[in-house]
């Protein structure tokens, strides 16, 4: 053991070497014998090397012996938190994990943070800009100045160390706790900060528009040691607030100065502004009855939010090579209760949406649309297609079809395409295309169909309403579906048969053909960091509990 101590170097060979001279005085022979046994081991690797002489051309013997531009180097392949244990070995590399390049780059690999601590000041970058462009247009520039910490004091170390270390398990996707209407929030490092976005869908019923993002909270270094959590709710800038976590992926914000939420004009200044931001519009503009009582109540329940909220982790579905499009987030148009978000994924010949944002009749966490691959549908000519009757034929087949294999398991199921493009009216163009699919593809799926997919002409049944007019006119193919529908309350939820139309990569839509209306989907197309989910058996897992927080 001391012999491999003094070949290597490091580790503890100063102590290995105090106690083989403690060995010597007490042992005698048996310390000779291992000086014997040292001097015959490197006697052999000098022979090996070509002797003392060229000892040093043959390289270094330990990691001591490397240039310190070398150690910093693989220092910083290392994770974060191997460093400090490692700062251990001896005194060297305790000094050599000083540097601020390993520090900067652990920060930037692990968590993404691009802003250089040295040039704050001098650029004027970062805080200022990240707050007054990012956070808060509004906030006047004489309040920053003792808003801002000081950074000059600070190096990357302590930034790992005490603010993006410690947080690390609060980044990525979560949904806020807030009864039936849900939300997204997304927890990144931006900047010199740890922030909390919400994401609001776009003003209905523009679909096409990007996301809308509001902050609710952000992390970030006070002094070389410490942090501050501050809560970004209101419109008197940011203030005290407090990070819990408690429960595993699971977190609570708390804000401790809630007079900063208020507004001089009370509850009506606050709802008309919190209706501007939300709808785009006042509440004069609103003439539907219905639509204002939903939106009152919205606003009446979320405000009671406003002081502490809970927050769940969920995650992106992986990417299957039989997927038939790329999974993730959309944003789609449910009628009066305006635009919300859902997540799509695929679970082999099945494709499901599950509401993030949800309403008082289906709340956020359900299953809004569950899609039988196995059953494509072939739609018929145009003039065929503007027909609700037909169309209402062509799914009521494939629907009685479903439920009694739902009833009788043991009866094999009939073609589902070649007698969908018969109950629809296809014609023999339509039939024989339907059973030349099918035939080519015994093994029906997502992978099979896209593979013979080709755009083809779409229009919706005369009578049937949609909130946007602006919708593809050609579509790849369609599916036999259905949605869940429910009372308010979510009371007496069941799934009504509709149509499942894929238009491309990034659009998809539904036609619910009991309540006679169409919802358009748009992908939505933000980058989201530490999202996706490690594998398919935890993503099912999260829509499960997803479904039971509001079931």
């Amino acid at each position: 053991m001391a012999v491999c101590a003094r070949l290597c170097g490091v580790g503890q060979s100063r102590r290995c070497r105090r106690r083989q001279r403690h060995n010597q005085q007490d042992q005698g022979s048996d310390s000779d014998m291992d000086e014997e046994e040292g001097e015959r081991i490197v006697g052999e690797t000098q022979s090996v090397t070509g002797g003392p002489e060229n000892s040093a051309a043959a390289g270094p013997s330990s990691l001591l012996d490397l240039p310190p531009e070398i150690l910093v180097e693989v220092f910083s392949s290392l994770p974060g938190t191997e460093l400090p244990n490692l700062a251990l070995v001896c005194k060297k590399f305790r000094q050599i994990l000083n540097t601020e390049t390993i520090w900067r780059r652990r920060c930037t690999e692990e968590f993404g943070m691009r802003e250089d601590l040295r040039k704050m000041e001098v650029v004027g970058v970062s805080s200022r800009e990240l707050y007054a462009k990012r956070v808060n247009p509004r906030v006047k520039s004489g309040r920053f100045m003792k808003l801002l910490p000081d950074y000059e004091h600070m190096d990357y170390r302590d930034v790992y160390r005490h603010l993006l270390h410690p947080y690390r398990h609060i980044l990525g996707l979560w949904q806020p706790d807030i009864g039936p209407y849900g939300g997204l929030l997304n927890v990144v490092v931006d900047g010199l900060f740890i922030i909390g976005w919400m994401y609001l869908p776009p003003h209905d019923p523009r679909v096409e528009d990007p996301m809308r993002r509001r902050p609710l909270f952000r992390i970030h270094m006070w002094e070389s040691n410490k942090v501050a959590v501050e809560c970004m709710y209101g419109h008197k800038g940011p203030h005290k607030g407090d990070i819990q976590t408690g429960k595993k992926d699971e977190f609570s914000t708390k804000c401790n100065q809630t007079d900063h939420h208020r507004m001089p004009g009370g509850r009506q200044e606050e709802f008309r502004t919190w209706l501007e931001e939300e709808w785009g519009r006042t509440l004069e503009d609103i003439f539907h009855e219905h639509m204002q009582e939903l939106i009152l109540m919205k606003f009446i329940y979320t405000s009671q939010y406003d002081n502490c909220l809970t927050y769940r982790r969920i995650y992106l579905p992986p990417r299957m090579p039989s997927d038939l499009l790329q999974p993730g987030l959309f944003k789609g148009t449910y009628g009066s209760h305006g635009l919300e978000i859902v997540m799509l994924s695929f679970h082999g010949p099945c494709a499901r949406a599950t509401k993030l944002t949800g309403d008082p009749n289906v709340p956020a966490g359900q299953l809004t649309l569950d899609v039988d691959l196995n059953r494509p549908v072939c739609l018929p000519d145009l003039v065929h297609q503007r027909s609700i009757e037909e169309l209402s034929r062509l799914v009521l087949g494939m629907h009685e079809e479903a439920q009694r294999e739902v009833q009788n398991p043991d009866v094999a199921p009939q073609g589902a395409a070649s007698e969908g493009a018969v109950a629809g009216g296809a014609g023999a163009a339509g039939l024989e295309s339907a059973m030349e699919a099918q035939s080519e593809s015994p093994q029906p799926g997502p992978s099979s169909s896209s593979a013979s997919s080709e755009a083809q002409p779409f229009v919706l049944p005369l009578g049937v309403m949609t909130r946007n007019e602006v919708y593809p006119r050609t579509c790849k193919m369609c599916f036999y579906g259905t949605g869940l529908i429910a009372g308010h309350g979510f009371t007496s939820p069941e799934r009504t048969p509709g149509l499942f139309v894929l238009f491309d990569e990034d659009h998809f839509g539904f036609i619910w053909l009991e309540l006679k209306s169409f919802s358009l989907y748009s992908r939505l197309t933000d980058r989201l960091a530490h999202a996706y989910a490690p594998d398919m058996e935890r993503f099912e897992a999260m829509l499960r509990n997803m479904q039971s927080w509001t079931s």
